[in-house]
């Protein structure tokens, strides 16, 4: 459980079950994200199709932060391909709760901007963030993205709403 172990690279297609384990587990431990436990959408095998449409496409990609084998941190960027809007890629980020307060996500996070910086085709990025999840919004700013608008009560948990926050960054 030391950064200094942690290795980050692209995901392979076989790696699809654990991929979907990990998201499954997130889903549990966290409420940032948009699903609960065993609640991600993509099953095994879409997935690993997602994974291999990956290779070569201009503008999605997926890191991992790996401990040894175990998934520790995921980045995404997804676009679309539609000419009017294929400029801009939603990240998407976890870190699994033990492996927090050690830059993984950070690292994570300026793999996807550097990757985009670098595809020739996304000049902008755009998240959204749980209003309550300070410690995200100020890695964000940190980085550069910018508050771009609230959603009131988007997010309902245990008969409480929350607020969720569209942050966005130009890179270009």
């Amino acid at each position: 459980m030391n950064k200094n172990n942690i290795t980050y690279r692209n995901p392979m297609p076989e790696e699809a079950e654990k991929i979907v384990a990990f998201y499954n587990r997130m889903g549990g431990e966290s409420t940032f994200l948009s699903f609960v436990e065993d609640e991600y959408p993509l099953s095994v095998k879409e997935e690993e199709d997602y994974i291999r449409s990956l290779e070569g496409n201009a503008n999605n990609v997926m890191f991992l932060a790996l401990d040894g084998n175990e998934i520790v941190g995921l980045s995404t960027i997804t676009s679309t391909h539609k000419i009017k809007s294929r400029h801009e890629g939603e990240l998407g980020i976890v870190v699994a709760k033990k492996y927090h307060g050690q830059g993984i996500g950070t690292k994570l996070i300026r793999m996807a901007i550097d990757w985009c910086k670098g595809n020739d085709v996304t000049t902008r990025i755009h998240l959204d963030v749980s209003a309550d999840n300070l410690t995200a919004i100020s890695i964000y700013l940190k980085l550069g993205f910018i508050m771009e608008g609230c959603l009131k009560n988007q997010t309902l948990i245990d008969g409480i709403y929350y607020d969720t926050y569209v942050m966005g960054l130009m890179l270009k």
